[in-house]
């Protein structure tokens, strides 16, 4: 048997940690599978809010009735017994609550307060100790410690955050924080958390050798995603390769090193090696959208339409209203159709990265090659006609910024039936030729000579 003023001590002793319990979530609230559970408990919570208790009451009494295993239902009940002073109504509320979720601090400090009302020591002070075992440090500690040597690292964070506030000038809770964050390849919660372990103990050896990794790696990956930003691509990628070599024994910041490598690849049309670097990335991760759409645009730039298209569609999967993966999927659809009909990069043999100097050079080479007054044979001849027009449409979409820009987004300018209502100058054969200069621009009077 113990002394109401034992027991009272003990419950002033715990009060300044009342803000750290309000700070702590409780998980899976249920308010019944019946909508008009739902609705007499918003109403409940409502009425009790506006001070009116009698009606309250109504509700949650509906509320119990509708769902007998709704815990909250209970405790909401309680409460306005409680502030109606039917402290005795209220107890078995608050006992079915706690039989119900047995980790329902609230509701076990508040039936203890009760029984300490009634007397009832031994069973005021059981549930005084199992409220205030949360609060223990000791135990806490011990606590985290297992979460993270069983890998538990959101609950270790969880049980640390409470000891930064439990104990005072805990600079042990912060530098674990911070390097559990690390850990997980949080760089800037690390480096958050290293600086609080900093600003209680600027001297503090482990926080201060932490923070200057951290500081360092933070640092290269701002400075990789400006240049980003600036596309200034090939320098992001170098500064990336940097941070791998900073900090090569924490697999998540190589993960994201390469995840950005392959964005800032695709970003500068380097497509085999954004390939490659995607694929790597995806073997450890196989759902990754941004990756996969990364290695979707590669495969777009190398011509590899049906690569891309696999790569948009499983990433759809996992993000269904993403704009960017419809789009991308259209177009290489598109792209996929029409490289099973005229290609105008393959006609003229240069990529789909080429300059405009680049296309004319290759243009003319083949023009000269493919011109008809070459050919004396009428079937040679008239294959070469055909050669010289596709020749020549090649060129003059290629060279023009609009048309281009359709025909690489899956238009072809010159087709009849996407152009309806559009004439061009091919459109009529070889003699639609006439006063057209292959190697130039404007009329021509001269006719190709060779020995």
């Amino acid at each position: 048997m113990v002394s109401i003023d034992h027991v009272t001590q003990k419950i002033l002793t715990y009060l300044p940690y009342v803000l750290v319990l309000m700070d702590m979530r409780y998980e899976g609230v249920k308010c019944g599978k019946d909508g008009s559970v739902d609705n007499h408990m918003e109403m409940g919570k409502k009425l009790l809010a506006a001070g009116q208790l009698a009606d309250a009451l109504s509700h949650f009494h509906a509320a119990v009735d509708g769902d007998p295993k709704n815990y909250m239902a209970y405790y909401r009940r309680a409460t306005v017994f409680l502030a109606m002073g039917k402290s005795k109504s209220a107890l078995p509320d608050l006992s079915r609550v706690i039989e119900l979720k047995p980790d329902f601090t609230s509701a076990r400090l508040q039936r203890g307060n009760l029984l300490l009302k009634q007397g009832k020591l031994d069973e005021a002070e059981s549930d005084f100790k199992r409220v205030t075992c949360i609060w223990d440090v000791t135990s806490r500690e011990m606590r985290a410690e297992c979460f993270i040597q069983m890998g538990e690292m959101g609950k270790a964070i969880s049980d640390l955050k409470a000891l930064s506030k439990l104990k005072n000038d805990n600079t042990q809770a912060f530098y674990k924080l911070s390097t559990i964050y690390y850990n997980l390849g949080d760089h800037e919660m690390s480096l958050n958390e290293v600086r609080e372990c900093l600003k209680l103990d600027p001297d503090h050896k482990q926080c201060f050798g932490h923070y200057k990794q951290v500081k360092k790696l933070n640092k290269q990956i701002q400075s990789a995603e400006e240049l980003i930003r600036e596309q200034r691509y090939e320098d992001a990628v170098s500064k990336y390769e940097a941070v791998m070599k900073t900090e090569p024994n924490v697999p998540q910041f190589s993960h994201l090193a390469k995840e950005r490598i392959c964005h800032a690849l695709s970003k500068a049309q380097q497509a085999s090696r954004a390939v490659s670097v995607c694929s790597d990335v995806l073997r450890f991760n196989p759902e990754n959208v941004n990756v996969l759409k990364d290695r979707a645009e590669a495969y777009v730039q190398d011509e590899q339409y049906e690569e891309a298209i696999k790569d948009y569609e499983t990433a759809a999967k996992h993000s269904e209203n993403d704009h960017q993966i419809k789009e991308g999927l259209d177009r290489a659809q598109r792209l996929l159709k029409q490289s099973q009909r005229r290609d105008y990069y393959k006609i003229l043999g240069v990529k789909r990265t080429a300059q405009k100097k680049e296309i004319i050079r290759a243009y003319r080479k083949l023009a000269q090659q493919w011109h008809p007054d070459n050919f004396q044979d009428p079937e040679e001849k008239k294959k070469a006609e055909k050669k010289f027009i596709d020749i020549a449409q090649a060129k003059e979409v290629l060279t023009d910024p609009e048309m281009r820009t359709k025909f690489d987004h899956g238009e072809d300018p010159m087709d009849p039936e996407s152009q309806q209502g559009q004439h061009h100058p091919f459109h009529g054969g070889f003699h639609g030729f006439q006063g057209f200069n292959p190697f130039g621009s404007g009329p021509f009077n001269f006719k190709f000579t060779y020995n």
